[in-house]
């Protein structure tokens, strides 16, 4: 193999590895709480699937994720994926923190951020 072809498969090879999800991961089903007001419970399920390629598919908030990824790095699983509601996109970013998932929701075309928590659905 030339130096130069072996130096380029030596880049690509690492991107290219598959990852595997720890036990007990962000897949599978969860049960976000976006309520605004505590007294008032406002919950929508979100559903995780993890490919050993990066992508995640699923839905959140009644709808597909669109484009997704997710990656294990510096101690944390975490994914980033877009939604919509036909007027225009979410951006939605959660990582797992211990037996809970941490996230934010982003709609530039309503103005608005949104922090949210999830448990894993029962």
């Amino acid at each position: 193999m030339r130096p130069a072809l072996l130096l380029c498969v030596a880049l690509i090879a690492p991107a290219a590895r598959a990852q595997t999800e720890p036990q007990g991961g962000l897949a599978g089903t969860w049960t976000v709480d976006l309520s605004a007001d505590p007294d008032k419970p406002y919950r929508k399920t979100m559903e995780l699937r993890l490919a050993p390629d990066g992508s995640v598919t699923g839905s959140f908030y009644d709808s597909a994720i669109e484009n997704g990824r997710w990656k294990t790095a510096r101690g944390r699983t975490c994914v980033s994926f877009r939604t919509t509601d036909g007027a225009g996109p979410y951006h939605t970013a959660a990582c797992l923190r211990g037996d809970a998932v941490e996230g934010q929701t982003w709609a530039e075309h309503r103005t608005f951020l949104f922090n949210w928590n999830a448990v894993r659905a029962h």
